[in-house]
């Protein structure tokens, strides 16, 4: 090894040293209550995991973590089995109620360690904190069998502050496989996230495949390059024919949602409308108004790709496109967008203005909140609640949808009855730059979000009465992807500023530090360089 790296490989375990001295847990997302028991508890090539059926995935989980770096086989056995010293035991018998639904204890002592809670949720988020415990080294993928594999005693109890902790990914602007989506949904599960946002269709490309209508994905999910402005040769996301784009079939998206679940992520899919229909609409051109232009913003056009409110068929073909998409996804909710609608199109179409007309509407805003209502009524049908960016408000928001603000609206709608997952741009969008000093970061869409200002962010709103703070699900990161044409710079974009928001979503306020959580961060620097992911070091300036 070359002195420089000698060095440096000094300098890392000494700030690992001295940060997990100076938080013998060190787990991020803070839990509520911890405290510190005297002695170790080791693994050994003998340790049992412990679990009942209903719990076994998690078990192979955890075993399949711990596998790789221990070179322990880790047998999984009835939970019923005769305990022996150095066993993890995963149960839900006689868990504490009053941690809810994902809440946990996790006791650690020199003799094994127990996991328990009211739902597998709880104990896999049981299982996350126990891993934290662990060396670092727990997370490489090679053997490391020089490290004595301790954990501290310890004994946590915990439970998440709010419901919805989530994180979107724009895979429309720029396409990431399968594999790198699955990379994503580990690293949530790691800090307790349990909402993956899916952006699977805006102007630059539709990512999921109907059926019904195959050239959204033949031609809507392919363009003629990278596009914005950036290099050819930064992505690798080309067809045969030299295309930009790439699509997840449904078989993808099943197996990703199962994935997903058995991480105790439910996954959220965005389908555009009715703006930000460039890709569909180059694909099906008769869902638009009538001689409208359809500029794709990458190559420098504007945002014309709206869908018509004025012609039923617009209506008969979303329906048809989210009746598949219902069936892939089974968790609550379904988000339709509905931001920065260029209302243009409709001012100059005779089927909207006909509409508006007929309706009784005032003008294109409350057309936008008509199409809305039109729209939920079809995703209720199929048992699941609107959600959608803050423009959904415009014109009056729908009866029963759920509202993401990202620039306003958030305490109005919850004191108004809906529920509201707040996503601010000031201290939400992992698209901005994290220093100041743009030309030593990588190209980014512009705006300054650094690692603490992320910290800071409180989803409840000052100004919204108790009684309707129950409305706020929790907070939401967003990573649009306009610059970043490769997974490595997602990651870049996303850690270490996940962990903030993972512990803002998670964590108590009273448990929340800053210089704590700093410290803590050091240590999760080497955690995520055991697993390969490419991080922004805390080291560098902001």
């Amino acid at each position: 090894m070359k002195p420089k790296k000698i060095l440096t490989a000094i300098v890392l375990a000494s700030v690992c040293i001295l940060a997990r001295a100076a938080n013998p847990t060190a787990i991020i997302p803070a839990p509520a209550k911890v405290e510190m028991v005297p002695g170790t508890f080791q693994l050994r090539a003998d340790t049992r995991i412990l679990a009942g059926p209903d719990l076994r995935a998690t078990a192979e989980l955890l075993a399949a973590r711990l596998r790789p770096a221990t070179g322990f086989k880790f047998k999984i056995k009835s939970a019923e089995a005769i305990g022996s010293a150095g066993d993890i035991l995963l149960t839900t018998k006689d868990a504490n109620p009053n941690l809810g639904a994902e809440g946990y204890e996790l006791s650690v002592t020199t003799t094994g360690a127990v996991v328990r809670a009211a739902t597998p949720a709880g104990i896999f988020y049981g299982t996350q904190s126990l891993l934290q415990l662990l060396p670092l080294e727990i997370f490489s993928a090679q053997p490391a069998p020089a490290v004595a594999w301790t954990i501290p005693c310890v004994a946590i109890s915990d439970s998440p502050r709010f419901a919805w902790r989530g994180f979107m990914l724009d895979v429309s602007r720029h396409f990431f496989t399968k594999p790198e989506v699955e990379q994503v949904l580990d690293l949530m599960a790691l800090y307790k996230l349990n909402t993956f946002h899916w952006h699977l269709v805006d102007d630059q490309g539709w990512r999921i495949e109907i059926k019904k209508y195959p050239k959204l994905t033949a031609v809507g999910a392919w363009r003629d390059g990278v596009g914005f402005g950036l290099a050819s040769n930064s992505t690798t996301a080309y067809d045969k024919n030299g295309r930009y784009g790439g699509f997840y079939t449904q078989r993808d998206i099943r197996e990703v949602v199962a994935y997903a679940a058995a991480r105790q992520i439910t996954i959220v899919p965005e389908i555009e409308m009715p703006g930000h229909s460039s890709a569909a609409l180059k694909a099906y051109p008769q869902f638009g108004c009538p001689n409208a232009r359809i500029d794709l913003p990458e190559k420098g056009g504007v945002f014309k790709g709206v869908y018509c409110a004025g012609n039923e068929a617009t209506f008969d073909f979303l329906e048809n496109i989210l009746s598949e998409v219902v069936t892939l996804f089974p968790g609550k909710y379904l988000h339709i967008g509905g931001d920065e609608v260029d209302k243009a199109n409709w001012r100059n179409c005779d089927a909207c203005q006909l509409r508006i007309k007929t309706e009784n509407l005032k003008d294109e805003k409350e057309l936008q909140a008509y199409f809305t209502r039109r729209i939920e009524k079809i995703v209720n049908a199929h048992g699941k609640t609107l959600i959608g960016w803050s423009e959904i408000r415009e014109g009056g928001l729908a009866p029963s949808a759920a509202l993401m603000d990202w620039i306003g609206g958030g305490a109005e709608s919850a004191a108004s009855g809906h529920d509201v997952v707040m996503s601010p741009t000031k201290y939400c969008y992992f698209d901005f730059y994290q220093a100041t000093n743009q030309t030593a970061e990588p190209k980014a869409i512009g705006g300054y979000l650094p690692l603490k200002r992320v910290y800071q962010f409180e989803p409840l709103p000052a100004k919204l009465a108790p009684e309707f703070r129950a409305h706020v699900l929790g907070g939401q990161a967003n990573l649009w992807t306009e610059y970043i044409p490769n997974f490595r710079q997602v990651e870049y974009m996303m850690f270490p500023r996940l962990g903030a928001l993972a512990e803002v979503d998670w964590s108590p306020p009273a448990a929340r530090d800053w210089e704590n959580f700093q410290s803590r961060t050091a240590l999760n620097e080497m955690r995520l360089a055991a697993l390969g992911v490419n991080y922004r070091a805390l080291s560098k300036p902001d």
